[in-house]
């Protein structure tokens, strides 16, 4: 719902109480619980310097559902969100377009288990609404390659160890998520198109290859210049033939 970046304007846009400023600090990467020493940075880097006398705990505590602590830390409920969309300060959607790849991103992020993915996407879906197109071309990027490398542990290891090897006899057989971010995404994309696998058909390779084209101008200081139309067509791609299909 919100990236840091945004935080110290949402809790300055209008007069909020210590509840709802702590909720709206919980909305910074919302999948992801915040103990209080989390919270109380988030708030002095925004410029709440009085948060750090506030007893956090207390405070959320009686929020009547609105936050819950888990074991690791404090989260955002569902209920809590709609109540921070309510307060009328989170930022402006810039259009329709924004509004429309927006929605349907968060369509898919429900269904995503993993927290670190869903809080990429989070993170990609907060950048595009804040008109940070980079950024969200790059989050974006990332969070449909880990769907992606979810398929392959899950399903497909054995016949992309094979194929990996038979195009390089040094390749080593993956076992993780992290072993397979060894290889290049490029070639990652080619097997994932090969028989046995097929996991992806050959157009969908060639339009990912082109999203990853975009995320190497995006993720590296260049001359580059994106728009909205840009970023809501590197969306669409990764909406349709990832998040939609692999969530």
């Amino acid at each position: 719902m919100l990236i840091e970046a945004d935080l110290p304007e949402s809790l300055y846009k209008k007069r909020l109480s210590r509840q709802d400023a702590l909720l709206s600090i919980l909305c910074v990467r919302y999948q992801k619980p915040k103990k209080t020493s989390d919270i109380k940075m988030l708030g002095r880097n925004a410029g709440l310097t009085e948060i750090q006398r506030w007893n956090i705990s207390d405070i959320l505590a009686k929020s009547k559902g609105l936050a819950i602590r888990i074991r690791d830390g404090w989260a955002i409920t569902s209920r809590g969100r709609e109540h921070v969309r309510s307060l009328n300060i989170l930022p402006e959607k810039k259009s329709r377009k924004v509004i429309h790849y927006a929605s349907a991103l968060r369509s898919a992020t429900k269904r995503i288990t993993n927290e670190d993915t869903a809080a990429f996407i989070e993170e990609a879906i907060s950048s595009f609404e804040a008109e940070l197109y980079r950024a969200a071309v790059v989050l974006s990027w990332v969070g449909a390659v880990s769907l992606l490398q979810d398929q392959i542990v899950s399903h497909h290891l054995a016949n992309f160890n094979a194929e990996a090897q038979k195009r390089d006899a040094s390749w080593k057989p993956a076992r993780t998520k992290d072993d397979l971010s060894k290889m290049k995404e490029s070639d990652f994309l080619d097997i994932l198109a090969s028989p046995p696998i097929s996991l992806i058909g050959m157009s969908v390779k060639q339009e990912l290859k082109t999203c990853l084209q975009l995320r190497n101008g995006c993720g590296h200081p260049s001359s580059l210049s994106i728009g909205e139309n840009r970023v809501a067509a590197h969306l669409e791609v990764l909406i349709l033939n990832v998040f939609a299909k692999f969530s």
